[in-house]
This record gives structure tokens, C-alpha cells and sequence, in this order.
């Protein structure tokens, strides 16, 4: 795939070579000081890879002097100075899709300056210290699980501003800073364990004072970086108490925050305030003068970082158990929600890779009203669009795959409307149809990674609700639909461009309210108008009409469709069932029994990890 090589991931993790592959290996370097403006931008390098970082997208709002975590998937920064004043808000972004950060929560006290360096576990981040302009030695945290407030941890040994943090699978270190009344540079280094609430103890000193340097480790050694008129570079080990000892020197002076590690590598950025944008790269443990890796797109100083594969995220342990057991994105899991009230605000979960029953996996932003959603999805983030609830609604709402909890607000669709459907590729997703008094031509767009609206992105052959959906990863299907009368009409986009939708062929029947499933050579329509087991299908590809391919195990509409590569899934409908059959998409049969929803529910829609329009 164009992110993450599923294949490559599972290979490793049966060799039990369990680390994010090299490949995938990012650093990300957020927002920062440009002169006087304070700047929005999020730049990303591959950290095996020297080179200059490029553009990934924007923080919500322009800000330096932020803290930040990450895990294999979601990087957060929390805090921060921007031109309005100090904030609060933490927001995320998807480390491997390039895109603009979203909202996630607020911290436990509003503050900036906190320490530089990714603090963080596989499932837990923390934000220790920092100003407004009074000192702090507060330490917070938050789940990386499920988008929330930040609690209190306890409580650094010192109040300060601008140290340096890193962090071993178990335990953080942060160190240096300013503190003290009168405030001055100190050399202090304190260490904490990361699943253990309380106050952080001292771990011992850096060979000097200093403050506004960086932090890495990884795993096993931590290297702080740099400070204001410094080029020192300090290592400790992680698992030994007592003071730094000399490692190098930078490659300049003036090293502003900014450091990351992938593997033994690690990276800091933001050389001499207010010109430098100079990235220096040392290996941990070789002990040397750092050399210079690239440049950030635009020289900042005061800039936050993180990576996906730093040396607090233990891969030997956590990835230990088999896909089957322990969640991998695109490892074949399917989201369901909305439907007939009360139920239309649970989401529930199963895996097409594990035949049975599915289980509870958090509540909708979109309330236990809402039907009639459409739906859709790339490997990382499930998506809800529109519905009744009672009244048409613009709502999206979204939620990441790996994370057990409930939806987040997304942003709006262009319109209110319901009975819209979705479809997407690894990037983009589109919505089309739906009704609201009216019926709706529109087909709309949205850039999955980035929370907000939808925008216009051409119209279908005729207006109608109610439509089913699947894609390739470079074409789109919509087929069925009414205005009111029901339709046979199959229509196609290209996902990658903008543009109206073109004849594709017909269905077997006039259908509305089908589910649509895909792998990335086959589509199929599963049920549909007034309790239909039709199941008929299309290549992909090509145009034409549909052909007969089987029957559901019972016949139903308004229910939901979802597949992988392999395997479509009809999920509940009207009726009101309970009941998930299958079929193999590259055969022609009837569909047998998969397992059951956890409850009887129509009117909702679903979406998978793992589709056709994300196959490689």
C-alpha cells in the first residue's frame, strides 16, 4: 500500500521482528517560531532517510512551544503559545496519512514551553511542566484510545519550562529547563514510570544547566540536545540512575526543542533562533558529533516533534500476539452504526478474518436516534455521514479503527440530508446522494486524515437517496437509488479527480437501500428493495451490467455491507435482523451464516479496514 505494506507488517510480525518497518519509520516536526510569526506548519521526513522534510499538513491553529506524544499510529501535540495567546487544546493527527491536525481535547491547565520530546507509550501520553507565564510542574496525561481531556499524572520534582523528555517503553525522563524563583537554567533530570500515576523523582543531573533542548531515546539510552547557546549533547541510560556524561556536540548552537527517534537514530531541529531550520541526526549508540540530515520546508525554532517508532513503544511486547488476537490496521475489521432507535448511536465491531458474533465497541457523536447514515473508510479512520435523527442532520462523525471508544465530531457534509452513502480510497473520501425533502445529486469529497467539511466534487447521472456504494482504489461505484421511484442505474467516478459521474451499466433490479461491498476487481450488491436477497455483481474496471452472483441467507434492505479483499459481509437490516452472512467475492454462491450483530438493528451502515479501495 501507498502507507503501510500490510504484507511487509505481517511478515515481520511472524519472524517476530515486531518494530515499524524502516520504511514507514516517520519523524514529524509541528508548528514552531518563524521570527515573529508563530506557524501552523506540520513538516514529515522519513527518519532512515536524509533529506529535507516536506509538507504534511496543518496544526488547527498557528502555535509553537507545544508538547507532544505518539504511538505507532497517532501523534499528539497539546498546549502551546500561538498569536492569540496560550492554549489548552491538544489535537492528533495519523502519523503514516499526511493531513491536518483534528481536535482530540484540552489539557488538565492551559500552558505552554512544556518539555521537549515524545513522551509516551504505546496507550498512554503525558505533558509534564511548562508556563503561562507562571511555572509548572504539573505532569498530565491522556489514552491515545479515545479522544478526551487530559487527568492529572502527579507532579515533576521541579516547576520549569522548556526541559527535554524522551521515554523507554516504560518509563519517561525529563530534564534541564528554567525553574526556580528567580527563574534560571537547571540541570535536573527527573524520571517517572509511565503506567504508574504519581510524582516523578530525581534521576540525576546533565553536565550543564540549560534549558529549551531536546530529548530522544531509544529504548535504551536518552540524548538531550543542545540548549540556548549550546551544542552539548548528554546521554544517560535509561535503567541507571545518575548523571549525563558527554555524547558530542551539535552541529550549531542554539538547538531549540525538537527531538525524535526512530530506532537508534534520532533527529532534533531548529537551530538559532529565528534563521535555522537545520535537522542534525546522531545514532544513539555510537557516541559522536551529530551530522546534518536536511532542512524543515521552513526555518522555525521552537518546534514540537515526534515519531511513530521512538523509543517508548516496545514492539516485542506489545505486537507479541498474532494479528488475529491484537488489532493491525487493515487486518479486516468492520464498524456498524447508527439504525433504528434506540440503537442508532452504538457502534459495534467484528473481524472478517474470525467468523462470529460482533461485540460492543463504543457510542456514536451522532445519537441513539440516527438512521439512515452513510458510511465509509480508509485503513485507519471510519467515517458516518448525515442521517435522520429524527430531523436530516449534516453531521459527520469518525472514529480510528485501532481505537475502542467513541466517534469524535468530524465536520459537516455540504447539506443536511439522509440515506447518502460513502465510499473512499486511501486518501479521499466521497459521499453521494441522499434526501432532505429533496433528493440530492451531489457527490461531495473530503481528505480522510483531515478534520473538517465537505466539498463539492461533481453530480450523479440523476438525483436519489438511498444509493449503495464500493470502490477500487481508483474508481467509485453508486448503483441503485430512488427520486422517488426506485433505479437500476450504476455509475462510476474516478476518486482521484473532481467530475461528474459517468453510465456504468445496470443492476439485476431496480434496488435502493442495498449494501455494497467491494474487493479491488469486484463490486456487489447485497439485498436491497423491500426485502430483496439479491446479491449481483460488476468487474470493477470495466463497464456493464450486472450479473446474478447468489442469494442472502434472508432476504432484507436497509442493511449494511462491508468487505475485504476476500470476503463480503451483510450486516443486520430491515426486518428488524440481527443476522451477518457472507460470500467470497471471487466466486458466485449464496451467502452463509458469519455470526450474529449484538442487536437487532436496520437502517445503518457500515464500513471495513480493509475494502477495495485499499488494496494495493
Amino acid at each position: 500500500m501507498a502507507v503501510w505494506d500490510i504484507k511487509e507488517r505481517n511478515d515481520i510480525v511472524r519472524a517476530n521482528d515486531l518494530t515499524v518497518p524502516t520504511s514507514s519509520q516517520r519523524g514529524i516536526f509541528y508548528g514552531g517560531d518563524v521570527n515573529t510569526p508563530i506557524s501552523n506548519i506540520i513538516d514529515v521526513v522519513q527518519i532512515s532517510t536524509a533529506g529535507n522534510a516536506v509538507d504534511f499538513g496543518d496544526t488547527t491553529v498557528a502555535r509553537s512551544d507545544i508538547g507532544t506524544a505518539a504511538n505507532s499510529i497517532r501523534g499528539l501535540g497539546g498546549g502551546g503559545r500561538s498569536p492569540s495567546g496560550t492554549h489548552d487544546q491538544i489535537e492528533f493527527i495519523t502519523i503514516t496519512s499526511n493531513g491536518n491536525a483534528a481536535d482530540f481535547g484540552n489539557l488538565s491547565v492551559t500552558r505552554e514551553d512544556m518539555s521537549g520530546g515524545v513522551t509516551s507509550d504505546h496507550t498512554r501520553a503525558l505533558f509534564c511542566g511548562g508556563q503561562t507565564p507562571a511555572l509548572f510542574n504539573i505532569v498530565d496525561y491522556t489514552n491515545f484510545t479515545s479522544t478526551g481531556n487530559a487527568s492529572d499524572f502527579g507532579n515533576l520534582s521541579v516547576a520549569r519550562r522548556s526541559s527535554a523528555s524522551c521515554s523507554s517503553p516504560t518509563r519517561f525522563l525529563v530534564a534541564g529547563g528554567s525553574g526556580g524563583s528567580p527563574a534560571a537554567d537547571v540541570d535536573v533530570i527527573d524520571i517517572g514510570t509511565i503506567q504508574t500515576l504519581g510524582d516523578s523523582v530525581d534521576f540525576g543531573n546533565l553536565s550543564a544547566s540549560r534549558r529549551v533542548l531536546g530529548g530522544a531515546c531509544n529504548g535504551v539510552k536518552a540524548v538531550f540536545a543542545g540548549g540556548v547557546s549550546s551544542n552539548v549533547i548528554d546521554i544517560v541510560t535509561v535503567t541507571s540512575a545518575g548523571n549525563a556524561t558527554d555524547f558530542g556536540d551539535a552541529t550549531a548552537s542554539d538547538t531549540l526543542h525538537g527531538g525524535l527517534s526512530g530506532g537508534d537514530r534520532a533527529l532534533y531541529a531548529g537551530f538559532a533562533r529565528g534563521t535555522g531550520g537545520t535537522i542534525n541526526a546522531i545514532q544513539m549508540s555510537t557516541a559522536g558529533n551529530a551530522t546534518d540530515f536536511g532542512d524543515l520546508s521552513v526555518a522555525r525554532h521552537n518546534v514540537g516533534a515526534l515519531s511513530n517508532a521512538h523509543g517508548g513503544l516496545d514492539f516485542d511486547t506489545f505486537g507479541s500476539q498474532r494479528p488475529s488476537v491484537t488489532y493491525m490496521p487493515g487486518s479486516g475489521r468492520v464498524l456498524t452504526n447508527g439504525g433504528n432507535s434506540p440503537y442508532g448511536g452504538t457502534i459495534e465491531v467484528f473481524n472478517l478474518s474470525t467468523k462470529g458474533d460482533a461485540s460492543d465497541f463504543g457510542d456514536s457523536a451522532g445519537g441513539v436516534t440516527r438512521a439512515y447514515c452513510g458510511a465509509l473508510s480508509n485503513m485507519y479512520r471510519c467515517m458516518f455521514m448525515g442521517g435522520d435523527t429524527p430531523g436530516k442532520t449534516d453531521l459527520v462523525d469518525a472514529i480510528e479503527f485501532a481505537s475502542l471508544g467513541n466517534s469524535f465530531d468530524f465536520g459537516n457534509l455540504t447539506a443536511v440530508k439522509g440515506t447518502s452513502q460513502g465510499l473512499a480510497s486511501t486518501t479521499r473520501g466521497v459521499n453521494g446522494g441522499g434526501v432532505a425533502g429533496d433528493y440530492f445529486n451531489v457527490i461531495e469529497y473530503v481528505a480522510i486524515a483531515s478534520a473538517g467539511n465537505f466539498t463539492d466534487f461533481g453530480d450523479l447521472l440523476g438525483t436519489k437517496g438511498g444509493p449503495h456504494a464500493y470502490s477500487s482504489p481508483t474508481r467509485g461505484v453508486f448503483g441503485g437509488g430512488y427520486s422517488p421511484g426506485a433505479t437500476n442505474v450504476i455509475e462510476y467516478i474516478t476518486i482521484a479527480s473532481t467530475g461528474n459521474a459517468t453510465d456504468f451499466g445496470d443492476s439485476t433490479t431496480t434496488v435502493v437501500y442495498a449494501g455494497g461491498a467491494a474487493s479491488s476487481v469486484r463490486g456487489l450488491r447485497l439485498g436491497g428493495t423491500g426485502g430483496t436477497n439479491v446479491i449481483d455483481y460488476v468487474t470493477i474496471a470495466s463497464t456493464g451490467d450486472a450479473t446474478d452472483f447468489g442469494d442472502l441467507t434472508a432476504a432484507r434492505s436497509s442493511l449494511g455491507g462491508a468487505s475485504n479483499n476476500i470476503l463480503a459481509a451483510a450486516i443486520g437490516g430491515s426486518g428488524v435482523i440481527n443476522t451477518i452472512d457472507f460470500v467470497t467475492i471471487a466466486t458466485t454462491a449464496d451467502a452463509t451464516d458469519f455470526g450474529d450483530c449484538t442487536l437487532a438493528r436496520g437502517y445503518h451502515s457500515s464500513a471495513s479496514d480493509s475494502h477495495g479501495g485499499l488494496q494495493a
